[in-house]
């Protein structure tokens, strides 16, 4: 006779629902993780493939392979579109059911363009790697464009780059554009020179990343003004065109490649849990255990979560905090299923890191804080570290290894594109071999 084993579902296979599995290896329960996603993402590292300072494989593991020895686990290709919780059973792909005994709902953030989707085709954001691959595109095919561009004003527009969002995403993109035009593709280009790129970075609140402290606030705009990226804060953007941004104050940045930073919300999934209250970030509000008050047999966890702290303030939607999260709400299974009472979510805040650009970067860590070379040399080794797998890391090690001693992006291929480019003139100012010529 064979014992009945719970079913623990869990929805998403980033850090919080990894995390979950991962802790649930030696339960005595079945496991299964359902992701629309092959592969599990490092979401702190995707602004490197965005500006091809990496590769996607470097920052991304299939998640089968690293369930592979979990036994107890089984892995489902398949996007979640509805959860039934009085009924115990979640859809995928619309049609298919599966049932569960425990759910973990950890679906993640979409980006959130505030009520104005139709900006998203103007302003793309960076949650996936098909973001981080589109933006790559745009970001290499505006230096393309400027090089078959023949006027001077036009060109001009190529060459600006306009990014929304002052968080470390903002920051992030603002230095790896810079650093591209600065160093990697100089001496590319015959009919302009790529120093001549300008980024402007741009902020609704008063200093650019508004979750750090004031002074890290101040040092990091420092170092973005110093590798020349203009910085906007307190500064509202009202329209977003194919041609620029268009600001409160009356303000007109044209530019052909503008980015989006500015904000993210949970995934909508979690508006089928009708009964469950959510935040103004679409996250779901839930109990001290990170279970549903409702439904103690759901844990929604990560960005999708909405956890007060001791302060008041919700947990801040990073990586640490989703892994402690994952970790969390499979201890409070067990405990559940040994009939113990749950114990509260207490977030262990390991710290924040951004990197600006080349040796510029800063870190905080509560009582002690680091701006500079230092910052960015606990960045890398940080980030190194939580890498998943040997050979992502070894990939990662080597690829900034190289960019460091040789000021070179390896990762500058352009995939299929429907942007169209300019126009070659007959006068243009090097030869170029047409169609029918010897």
């Amino acid at each position: 006779m064979h014992t009945h084993r719970p079913h623990v579902l869990i929805i998403g296979g980033g850090f919080a629902g990894l995390n979950a599995a991962k802790a649930l290896r030696r339960a005595p329960v079945r496991v299964t993780l359902v992701d629309r996603r092959n592969h599990h993402l490092f979401q702190p590292l995707l602004y490197q493939v965005a500006t091809a300072g990496l590769s996607a494989p470097d920052i991304a593991a299939p998640i089968r392979q690293i369930l592979a020895h979990q036994d107890n686990a089984t892995v489902l290709l398949g996007e979640v579109t509805h959860i039934d919780a009085d009924a115990r059973e979640v859809t995928v792909d619309g049609e298919s059911r599966l049932s569960y005994d425990y759910l973990v709902v950890a679906a993640g953030a979409v980006n959130h363009w505030f009520g104005n989707d139709d900006w998203a085709q103007h302003a793309p954001g960076l949650k996936s790697l098909d973001d981080a691959l589109d933006i790559r595109r745009r970001i290499l095919l505006a230096f393309e464009a400027a090089e078959r561009e023949q006027d001077a004003v036009a060109r001009r527009e190529w060459l600006d780059f306009v990014i929304i969002g002052a968080g470390p995403t903002g920051v992030e993109l603002a230095g790896s554009i810079v650093d591209i035009a600065q160093k990697t593709l100089a001496r590319n280009f015959r009919n302009f020179d790529a120093a001549d790129t300008r980024v402007t970075l741009i902020e609704g609140a008063g200093r650019v990343l508004p979750a750090y402290p004031e002074k890290l606030s101040a040092q990091a705009q420092a170092q973005l003004e110093h590798l020349g990226v203009t910085v906007l804060t307190g500064a509202r953007v009202t329209d977003i065109s194919e041609r620029g941004v268009a600001l409160k104050d009356g303000t007109t940045l044209t530019a052909r490649t503008v980015l989006w930073g500015a904000g993210v919300k949970a995934s909508p999934l979690l508006e089928t849990l009708r009964t469950t209250e959510r935040d103004r970030g679409g996250r779901a509000k839930v109990s001290a255990d990170l279970s549903l008050p409702d439904h103690p047999e759901v844990f929604v966890v990560g960005d999708a979560a909405h956890v007060a702290q001791e302060d008041g303030t919700p947990v801040p939607g990073v990586a640490p905090a989703a892994m402690q999260m994952g970790t969390h709400a499979a201890g409070a299974i067990m405990r559940r299923m040994r009939g113990q009472a749950p114990e509260p979510f207490r977030y262990a805040d390991k710290g924040s890191m951004a990197t600006i650009g080349r040796k510029k970067a800063v870190a905080d860590f509560g009582r002690v804080t680091f701006q500079g070379l230092t910052a960015w040399l606990l960045w890398m080794g940080v980030h190194v570290l939580f890498l998943i797998g040997f050979r992502n890391r070894l990939a990662v090690m080597m690829e900034w290894a190289y960019a460091y001693l040789a000021y070179h992006r390896s990762a500058r291929v352009i995939l299929a594109s429907d942007r169209a480019l300019p126009a070659i003139e007959e006068d243009d100012p090097i030869p170029l071999r047409r169609e029918g010529s010897a």
